[in-house]
């Protein structure tokens, strides 16, 4: 019954996450021209947006998918592909972030161009995640790659540069 639970907030957060961080451009784009009132208020509804759902959303889909790694033991190749694009997901969130501590600065503006890009990018991710879970391909990673995603590799890798690992 946990692993249900677990599963119904990780699909749960992973969408706030998800559309927020789809939103946030969109907020972004109107600061062009905004100065005083209506500048802070854009600014302080972007930062709560960030701070108070989409951070924690984010924070509590990771922290769920890492339970749920710990208790399916899922360890295919469509999984660690999976893992890479919420790496790429997590990039996104952290430059949408500093996003909000520059945008709102004297002269800034947020161009067309790169909300375009964002949210292409930003949905390109999400949908690429959505069908790796939902369609659990089979892939073969490159020889080159193979041997880094085998169960307990990174340990080994990082062994040596960790004390308390050997």
């Amino acid at each position: 019954m946990i692993v249900t639970w677990l599963k119904f907030i990780h699909v749960g957060t992973i969408a706030f996450w998800a559309a927020g961080l789809i939103a946030l451009p969109f907020l972004y784009v109107q600061r062009r021209g905004l100065e005083d009132e209506a500048l802070h208020r854009l600014h302080a509804f972007a930062r709560f947006l960030y701070v108070n759902i989409v951070s924690p959303a984010a924070f509590i889909a990771i922290g769920t998918g890492t339970a749920l790694i710990f208790l399916m033991g899922t360890y295919e190749n469509w999984f660690s592909a999976k893992l890479l694009a919420v790496a790429v997901l997590t990039g996104i969130h952290i430059f949408s972030g500093l996003m909000i501590l520059k945008l709102f600065e004297p002269g800034r503006a947020y161009p067309l161009w790169r909300l375009i890009g964002v949210v292409t990018l930003t949905v390109a991710v999400v949908t690429i995640i959505l069908a790796l879970v939902l369609g659990k391909p089979r892939l073969e990673w490159p020889a080159l790659f193979a041997n880094l995603f085998v169960p307990g590799r990174l340990g080994e890798i990082a062994g040596p540069f960790i004390p308390w690992m050997k």
